[in-house]
């Protein structure tokens, strides 16, 4: 127990040791400011300039605010019992910088500084030039940026926005602030006498003033400063008042304060309350950070901007293109452009691009276009060309086909001509010989008509048609060539109409040109072999034309360039005639191919979708 005490006892003793000789943990540094407003708290104004102040300062600063709430309150025994209610208020936690806004509130701390704050820099806001100029200077650690409401300028304004005005009206309050405002405004507006007729309402009750605006003309502008006090005594922020003011007013209402835009005044040339409130924390920055700002680096006086309200403008139908570009208009709906402008711009260059983009395919479609239409020009050139080619190959079979009906036509004639040389009534044998020379001629004359319909250059018709017809209707060339070459020629047609949609005579073609190929490949063969077969087939969706020889064969290097241009197995082929064929076939959705084996012939395939199936083909 005794060693437990003694322990106890020894750590009491040092810890005593070290709380006495220990070194004092450093002071916070105190950051505290108190900003002292010449008016009540809730003055839009002062809300402006706080707000203004509290973005400014650095964080650590902590900020009080204390209001003389003038003009409600005033006089010499309010300002002693405010003096001591600070003094006490702040005596044992004085602030490191004070900011006074206004000028009530500079003249109160100067006139009391001695009982208040006497050793704390002083940062004046909000005070009027003309209030520093009416006193003496102020000492070397006040300093500030003062204001200067620009009435003169507001109302060079509104009449600049209203050429056709020719009188002013002034309305101002009645308290000792506003009589301040009404001796100024009688001395700025004696320089626009030769522009306009002013007329004052200073001093009257609401009710009074709010009736005569609204019995304004157009030919009418109104200025105010608002008011705190009217003439029976009620209170008003300036800013109220003007509420009401623009609200009854039959004319556009004009106003020096920025807290006055949205109220319903038009606008005006104004400084910036929270522009004030940023530039007092610079400077409270600036003292914190251990500087002292000196004079002739501060602006000589707040700017001032021209303030106005978009809708205002609109309702008394002002000119935009007068408001000039450094004024800041607000309450404007913002252009998709202006709100958007990224995006905006964004999707007019793609919107553009793509509308390049489309003409660009337009222009090449179009030139594709008037190609293919060439090419198809061209096409239907060598097809023709090609047909007259033909044409050549079959004279003997063409000449033979119109000289059998030609013969016959003459032996009758001169059969005809013995029987009237005989003197014998022999009309009835007569009757018979001239129903012959009719056939044989109509014979003669439809193989001409077949022979123009497939030679003549006539432009593309797609129509549907029977493959079958269209072949039946080239036998009667096709036999007699065979017949010329000494070729069996072996017809099949199909059980049903094969409808086919495309030209009548451009597929005959085909059929030519590849009936002819495989009597070429029969020519030197023994009698057994010279036969060429022609079908035509048919099942639910495709049609087939189908052309066998029983010739030599195609080599089988020389099948995959069979149908390309210039290419040719005979002696004096010029290699365009399965080209053509091969054109032709595609032209109408169809496709060729050719299989041999060889010794044991060709055989040549076309195929093509039945009209009206969902492969069927149309013209380009």
């Amino acid at each position: 127990m005794m060693s437990r005490a003694k322990h106890g006892s020894v750590f009491t003793l040092w810890v005593a040791c070290w709380l006495l000789f220990a070194p004092a943990a450093p002071a916070v540094e105190n950051r505290y400011v108190l900003v002292l407003y010449s008016n009540h708290r809730l003055l839009p104004a002062n809300l402006e300039f706080e707000a203004g102040l509290r973005e400014t300062l650095a964080n650590s600063t902590e900020l009080n605010a204390e209001f003389l709430d003038y003009p409600r309150f005033d006089g010499e025994s309010y300002s002693r019992a405010l003096t001591r209610f600070l003094r006490e208020k702040y005596a044992l936690r004085p602030p490191v910088v004070l900011v006074v806004a206004g000028e009530k509130a500079l003249d109160f701390v100067l006139r009391h500084r001695a009982e208040l704050f006497l050793r704390v820099p002083i940062i004046h806001a909000a005070v009027l030039r003309s209030f520093l100029q009416s006193r003496p200077p102020l000492p070397a650690d006040v300093v500030g940026v003062p204001i200067e409401f620009d009435f003169p300028g507001t109302i060079e304004l509104a009449l600049r926005w209203h050429p056709h005005a020719r009188r002013l009206v002034v309305v101002t309050g009645a308290s000792a602030r506003d009589r301040a405002w009404e001796a100024e405004l009688r001395g700025e507006v004696s320089r626009f006498q030769d522009r306009v007729t002013a007329e004052f309402l200073a001093g009257l009750p609401t009710d009074a003033v709010l009736k005569r605006l609204s019995e304004l003309g157009s030919d009418t502008v109104v200025f105010t400063p608002g008011y705190f006090e009217d003439g029976v005594g009620h209170l008003f922020s300036p800013r109220d008042a003007a509420r009401l003011m623009a609200a009854a007013a039959a004319a556009p209402v004009y106003g020096p304060f920025d807290t006055f835009i949205g109220t319903g005044i038009v606008g005006g040339s104004m400084p910036n309350f929270a522009a004030m409130g940023r530039q007092a924390g610079r400077l409270v920055n600036d003292r914190l950070a251990g500087g002292a700002p000196a004079a002739p680096r501060l602006p000589e006086m707040m700017p001032k901007a021209v303030n106005v309200d978009w809708r205002q403008i609109q309702r008394w139908g002002i000119d935009p293109s007068a408001i000039s570009d450094d004024a800041i208009v607000r309450f404007k709906t913002p252009t998709l452009l202006e709100e958007h402008a990224t995006a905006t711009i964004v999707a007019t260059v793609v919107l553009l691009v793509q509308a390049g983009l489309i003409a660009g395919l337009l222009f090449e479609r179009r030139r594709r276009r008037r190609i293919e239409l060439a090419v198809q020009q061209q096409r239907f050139e060598l097809a023709h060309a090609s047909r007259l080619a033909v044409a050549g190959e079959l004279t003997g079979a063409i000449a033979h086909e119109i000289n059998q009906p030609l013969g016959a036509i003459l032996s009758n004639a001169d059969a005809a001509d013995f029987l009237l040389a005989s003197g014998a009534d022999r009309r009835d044998e007569l009757r018979a010989i001239l129903a012959d020379i009719r056939q044989d001629n109509v014979r003669a004359s439809e193989v001409i008509r077949r022979l123009r319909a497939m030679l003549a250059k006539q432009p593309v018709d797609w129509q549907p048609f029977d493959l079958n017809g269209a072949v039946r209707e080239l036998e009667f060339v096709l036999r007699a060539e065979a017949r010329r070459r000494k070729v069996a020629l072996d017809l099949r047609l199909a059980a049903t109409a094969a409808i086919l949609l495309g030209d009548r005579v451009q597929i005959q073609q085909v059929l030519l040109n590849l009936a002819l190929n495989a009597m070429d490949a029969a020519n030197g063969l023994p009698e057994a072999r010279r036969a060429v077969a022609v079908s035509v087939e048919r099942d639910a969706d495709r049609l087939a034309l189908v052309v066998r020889d029983r010739g030599h064969g195609i080599a089988p290097e020389h099948l995959p360039r069979l149908f390309d241009s210039f290419f040719s197995t005979k002696p004096r082929g010029m290699g365009l005639g399965l080209s053509i064929t091969r054109t032709l076939v595609e032209a109408h959705g169809g496709r060729i191919w050719a299989e041999s084996s060889p010794g044991a012939g060709a055989v040549f395939r076309v195929e093509w979708p039945v009209a009206g199936g969902a492969g069927t083909a149309e013209p380009a």
